[in-house]
């Protein structure tokens, strides 16, 4: 019998691939990694993985991995973030919008029954409701946004001409043990690792800034269950999940709880800010639930007191000479 077709993740070194790969590994799903970058040292799981070089923008090279490796699925991650993005507008549009239509075309050559992709709340835009359905005008204010707007509307678009079983989920701002990846909400993941580190963290935001966030384990379990979802069942082909939306307040007050005597201060960055401010306060996922059960296992303090010991084995195995990554660009 021929081996099953693999799952194939772009981006995959990046905050959401890794931890895509270990939760794709852990349920037996045979599967290949694509990113620009390395494989990430030290991580057995990541070592046993099948890892290629791949530059989404290369229609030529998309084209010529998918073609040999035939994958059943392609979890399309690869993607400039918001605010790293807004530092070089023009590489975010190759990577995110032509990267985006390089895997979709590669997908409709060589018969690729389905493409997962990850798109963001960073499609949305000022004028919100105070909690945001699925459909709404999206006036995205960063090129991370339009592109995603464009990813979403060309998937849609694929599935209609060609066929193609498209999905995708908007994730809010997500919460790992990992170092981010450019992201404006990273605000929040500052505040535990600095709050470790150096027992201190100035976040860029103002302390009434509102934003929903996930943890990472749910997700990736959140993905990994759409695209696993009876097609039949599906009434959308994106829909917007949500767990909790904390004002920064809250989450400093959260990690203090957890590390006594950390000192969390507040110094908003004007462009960051006001990135955060168009963003939506609290997400309606109620198709998701409805569709294909989506249900997050964290809240707020859930995932305090599972990050904490987390974080602490991730700057414990960091060199001491380490820049913060606060500091980086």
């Amino acid at each position: 019998m021929p081996d099953p077709a693999p799952t194939l993740v772009t981006g995959a070194a990046g905050q959401v691939g890794q931890d895509l790969l270990r939760h794709l590994v852990g349920r037996g799903v045979p599967v290949v990694a694509a990113d620009l970058r390395p494989r990430p040292d030290g991580d057995p799981t990541l070592d046993a993985i099948p890892w290629h070089r791949l530059d989404v923008t290369a229609p030529g090279a998309v084209a010529d991995l998918v073609g040999c490796l035939r994958p059943q699925r392609i979890f399309h991650l690869a993607a400039i973030l918001s605010a790293r993005g807004e530092q070089d507008p023009q590489a975010t549009y190759r990577v995110n919008q032509t990267g985006t239509y390089n895997v979709l075309e590669a997908c409709r050559i060589h018969g690729v029954p389905q493409c997962v992709f990850t798109s963001t709340i960073a499609v949305f835009g000022p004028g919100l409701p105070e909690v945001v359905p699925d459909d709404v005008p999206l006036h995205p204010t960063t090129m991370y946004g339009v592109t995603k707007v464009a990813g979403e509307l060309l998937g849609a678009y694929y599935a209609q001409r060609y066929g193609l079983d498209f999905r995708g989920v908007r994730f809010p701002g997500l919460i790992s043990a990992s170092l981010p990846g450019g992201g404006t909400s990273d605000y929040a993941l500052f505040m535990y690792y600095d709050g470790v580190r150096l027992g201190h963290y100035t976040a860029f935001c103002r302390p009434d800034t509102r934003i929903p966030l996930m943890y990472m384990p749910d997700a990736v379990a959140g993905l990994v269950d759409l695209a696993l979802a009876p097609r039949t069942r599906l009434r959308r082909h994106v829909y917007n999940i949500a767990a909790f939306s904390p004002r920064a307040d809250e989450i400093a007050r959260s990690v203090q709880r957890a590390l006594p005597g950390v000192r969390i201060d507040f110094e908003p960055d004007p462009e960051r800010q006001a990135i955060l401010d168009s963003w939506p306060r609290a997400l309606d996922d109620t198709a998701a639930r409805t569709d294909w059960s989506f249900r997050p296992r964290f809240d707020l303090d859930a995932m305090t007191d599972d990050l904490v010991p987390k974080v602490r084995a991730l700057v414990h195995g960091r060199s001491a000479e380490a820049p913060s990554p606060a500091a980086a660009p």
